[in-house]
């Protein structure tokens, strides 16, 4: 799960990068200000939490002590942050376009799975062993 994390929050955060440049060189004159600022709110979470996704990953790759207890409190905060930047991130770059106009419920259950998975992680934190 480690790597799986680790490659999502890469992905995420090079086409949050994408998703931005396209926002501020492509869309500016072409939607509606309450759009492109959806759009690029899109953007930013989805880039935000690409380095939480990176984060945990590192995590479980990079820290040895870690009992299983915390391993599976990581991953399920890493598989509800990964799921809902796809579905906030996602949700919000199809209603900017006009992609998904009957699917405005999608961006809060989004927003919920992200907020579940900081969450998640901050329990994660406090199962951590503590240091020598």
């Amino acid at each position: 799960m480690a790597r799986l994390f680790l490659c999502l929050g890469a992905c995420l955060g090079g086409t949050g990068v994408m998703a931005g440049a396209f926002a501020s060189h492509a869309l500016r004159g072409s939607l509606a200000a309450a759009s492109l600022s959806a759009f690029e709110t899109a953007a930013r979470y989805q880039l935000l939490h690409a380095l939480a996704l990176l984060a945990v990953g590192l995590l479980l790759y990079c820290v040895d002590d870690l009992g299983d207890s915390v391993k599976n409190t990581l991953r399920w905060s890493g598989g509800a942050l990964g799921v809902g930047v796809i579905l906030f991130s996602g949700s919000l770059y199809g209603l900017s376009l006009g992609v998904f106009g009957g699917l405005g419920w999608v961006t809060p259950m989004g927003g919920l799975s992200l907020i579940l998975g900081w969450g998640i992680l901050a329990i994660a934190a406090l199962q951590l062993p503590p240091r020598a």
